[in-house]
């Protein structure tokens, strides 16, 4: 089965920067566009930044200026530069990959566990 898993969260001070990735496995045949998504604790998750095939990047208003996707397509990975950090950016930061298994196939979101990002003096 298909599986994205982040890794790159953790604590910083306002003002730092991570670099997020997420590594895409299994049994696939083509990703279409892949993203980032975050959500904060009682809030609804919301869109970051995502990367079509096609390489036309989208950002939240919230992170530009400060955020930046990228993607390795032969690694199957996709990457979140995050600079200048803000404590509202502290959240749980989701993978997104919309892909098809087989060719022909459906074309179907899949989603990592997340990472936490924690910006905090």
């Amino acid at each position: 089965q298909v599986q994205l898993v982040e890794s790159g969260g953790g604590l910083v001070q306002p003002g730092g920067s991570l670099r997020l990735s997420c590594v895409a496995s299994g049994s696939i045949f083509r990703i279409n566009a892949m993203g980032w998504y975050r959500q904060a604790p009682g809030k609804e998750r919301e869109l970051v930044a995502v990367v079509p095939s096609g390489g036309r990047t989208n950002y939240a208003d919230s992170v530009k200026g400060r955020f930046t996707i990228s993607r390795d397509n032969a690694k199957n990975t996709v990457y979140l530069q995050i600079d200048s950090l803000k404590p509202e950016d502290t959240a749980v930061y989701y993978c997104n990959a919309n892909l098809q298994l087989t060719y022909g196939g459906r074309w179907t979101d899949y989603w990592g566990q997340g990472t936490q990002v924690t910006v905090s003096s």
